[in-house]
C-alpha cells in the first residue's frame, strides 16, 4: 500500500490503522497493490481525518461497497486498530466547506455530530465505526441525520461567575474600563502589584454584547481547528478570554511553526486578550503584536505557501509602573534608581502605546473601600446593558462600512465624517495636542474614544468635555510618564 499526494506523517501512517480496522471489521484485504492518491499533489496532507475516506476508497475500489453513494458525501475520522471512529480537529470547517462546495451530506464520528450539526443546510451522520459506515453506504444500515440544539440557543447563557460588583473601589477604572468594551478599544492599565488590575481583566468578557451567531462559529471554527474544542462544548457561547503567561513564546502567541497553527491571538478572535505583566513579555513578542492590533488578522509566510488567521480582539494589557512596582504607591517606597525606570519603561515601544486607545492608572485599593459593608458596586449584567445600547448605536452608524461595527474599527474617512468637532471642542483638542505632542495616530485614536463618550451618554455631537476626558486616559503615554 502506497500514498502518495504529499502527506505527512500521520497521513502515512493510517495505512497501518487503515489495514488493521479493515480486517478487525471482518473485511478481506485486496491482495493486490494499492496506492492511495490525495490530490492535488501539490498541498500538503496533514492529520488524521483521512483514515475513514482510504478505508472507505478501498473498499468501493474492491466492489465490497457501492460507489455512488461517495460522490455527494464527505467522509471524516480517525481509525483506530479495532475499526472505532475517533474525534478529528477541526470538523466545524470540514462540514462548512462540505455544504458550500455542494455536498448534501457528511459522515463523522459520533463524538463530533454535535459540532458538525451546528452547520445548516447538510446531512450529518455519526457512526460509531468502520461496519457502520459500510452497512449504511450499501443501504443495509438506517442512519438518521443528527440533530442538536439550535445554536441561538446555546448563545442564550448566561453571564458567567465573574461581576464586576465583586471589585471593591477602583471607580475610574471601571468606567475607563466600560468606555473600552462599549467601542472596542484597547486598554492598558499601570499599578502596583495587588491593585486589582487582573480582577478587573476577567470581568470585561461579561460586560461585551453576547457573540453573534456568526461570531460565534467563526471563533468555535480557530478553537476546533487548534484542537482546543472541547467535546461537551459543541459552540463558543462567551467570549474568549486568553491570558498567557509573559514567558510564551512568540509562535505560540501570533501563531505559525512547521504546519502554521493559530496563536494566541487568533485563539483571543472576537474576544479579550490579556496580557500582564506586558513589558516581561518581551520585546520581540510585543512588536509582533503591531499587526494584529492594526489589521485584525495575521499572516504567516512560508517559502512553499502563506495562510491567514482572523485575530480581531480586543487587547487588555497591565504593567507595574517600574521593575519594584511601587513608583507611584503612596505607602510603599519605589526603590528603583530613574535609569532602571528609563529601561523598564523602554520596553513598550511608542508605536504600541499608540496603538492602545486607553491608559487607565490603578491605584492601590484604600482600606475603607476593602472593608466597606455597604452595597456591592454595579452588577456586570447593569454594565452590559448600557454598553449593548452603545453598540447599536455603532451598529447603525456603520452599517453601511464592511467590517466596521464598533468605533474602534473605523479608518480616517470615517472619522472625519462621524468624528466632527464644534469649536469648543476643537480647542479644547488642540491645546492638548500643543501641550503633550501626541502623535498623528493618537489624535485619531482620542476621537475614536471621545465618540465612544459620546455614544455612552446617547450625544449624537462630541463636546468638550467627552475630548477632555478622552485626553485624560492618554496620560499614561511614556512621554508624560516620564514627566
Amino acid at each position: 500500500m502506497t500514498t502518495v499526494g504529499l502527506a505527512e506523517g500521520a497521513v502515512r501512517e493510517s495505512k497501518e490503522r487503515v489495514t488493521s480496522a479493515l480486517k478487525n471489521s471482518g473485511f478481506l484485504l485486496p491482495q493486490k497493490r494499492i496506492t492511495i492518491n490525495l490530490a492535488p499533489a501539490d498541498v500538503r496532507k496533514e492529520g488524521s481525518a483521512f483514515d475513514l475516506p482510504i478505508a472507505a476508497g478501498i473498499l468501493a475500489a474492491d466492489g465490497v461497497i457501492p460507489c455512488d453513494p461517495l460522490h455527494s458525501l464527505v467522509l471524516v475520522g480517525e481509525l483506530s486498530l479495532d475499526a472505532e471512529l475517533r474525534h478529528v480537529k477541526g470538523i466545524l470547517p470540514i462540514t462548512i466547506a462540505a455544504r458550500d462546495n455542494g455536498f448534501g451530506g457528511i459522515i463523522v464520528p459520533a463524538c463530533d455530530a454535535d459540532e458538525a450539526a451546528l452547520v445548516k443546510g447538510i446531512a450529518v451522520y455519526p457512526a460509531n465505526t468502520l461496519g457502520e459506515v459500510a452497512d449504511f453506504l450499501s443501504g443495509r444500515l438506517s442512519i438518521e441525520a443528527h440533530s442538536t440544539v439550535t445554536a441561538a440557543s446555546i448563545l442564550d447563557g448566561g453571564l458567567g461567575d465573574l461581576d464586576f460588583s465583586d471589585v471593591r473601589g477602583q471607580a475610574h477604572v471601571k468606567r475607563a474600563l466600560e468606555i473600552a468594551a462599549a467601542g472596542g478599544h484597547n486598554a492598558l492599565m499601570i499599578g502596583p502589584p495587588g491593585s486589582g488590575k487582573t480582577m478587573l481583566a476577567r470581568r470585561i468578557p461579561g460586560i461585551l454584547p453576547r457573540m453573534s451567531l456568526d461570531e460565534a462559529l467563526e471563533t468555535t471554527k480557530i478553537h476546533s481547528v487548534a484542537g482546543k474544542l472541547d467535546s461537551d462544548t459543541p459552540l463558543i457561547a462567551e467570549r474568549p478570554f486568553r491570558s498567557p503567561h509573559h514567558t510564551i513564546s512568540e509562535v505560540a502567541l501570533i501563531g505559525g511553526g512547521n504546519f502554521p497553527r493559530p496563536g494566541e491571538v487568533s485563539m483571543a478572535h472576537n474576544g479579550v486578550l490579556f496580557l500582564d505583566e506586558l513589558p516581561e513579555l518581551g520585546k520581540k513578542n510585543i512588536e509582533s503584536l503591531r499587526q494584529p492590533l492594526e489589521d485584525g488578522c495575521v499572516s504567516v509566510a512560508r517559502a512553499n505557501y502563506a495562510v491567514s488567521f482572523p485575530a480581531s480582539f480586543m487587547l487588555v494589557s497591565a504593567m507595574n509602573p517600574c521593575p519594584c512596582g511601587y513608583l507611584t504607591d503612596p505607602v510603599h517606597e519605589c526603590s528603583c534608581s530613574p535609569a532602571q525606570i528609563r529601561r523598564y519603561l523602554a520596553k513598550i515601544s511608542g508605536p504600541i502605546l499608540d496603538r492602545i486607545d486607553l491608559h487607565v492608572e490603578v491605584p492601590a485599593v484604600q482600606y475603607r473601600d476593602l472593608a466597606s459593608t455597604g452595597t456591592d458596586g454595579e452588577s456586570s449584567e447593569s454594565i452590559r446593558k448600557r454598553i449593548d445600547g452603545t453598540r447599536d448605536i455603532q451598529k447603525k452608524r456603520y452599517k453601511s462600512m464592511k467590517n466596521c461595527h464598533a468605533n474602534a474599527h473605523i479608518g480616517p474617512r470615517a472619522i472625519r465624517t462621524f468624528c466632527a468637532l464644534d469649536d469648543k471642542a476643537e480647542a479644547v483638542f488642540k491645546r492638548s495636542m500643543d501641550a503633550f505632542g501626541f502623535s498623528a495616530r493618537v489624535y485619531h485614536r482620542i476621537l475614536k474614544v471621545a465618540r465612544t463618550i459620546a455614544d455612552l451618554e446617547r450625544s449624537e455631537n462630541i463636546q468638550a468635555s467627552h475630548i477632555s476626558e478622552a485626553v485624560q486616559y492618554r496620560t499614561l503615554d511614556r512621554k508624560l510618564w516620564m514627566q
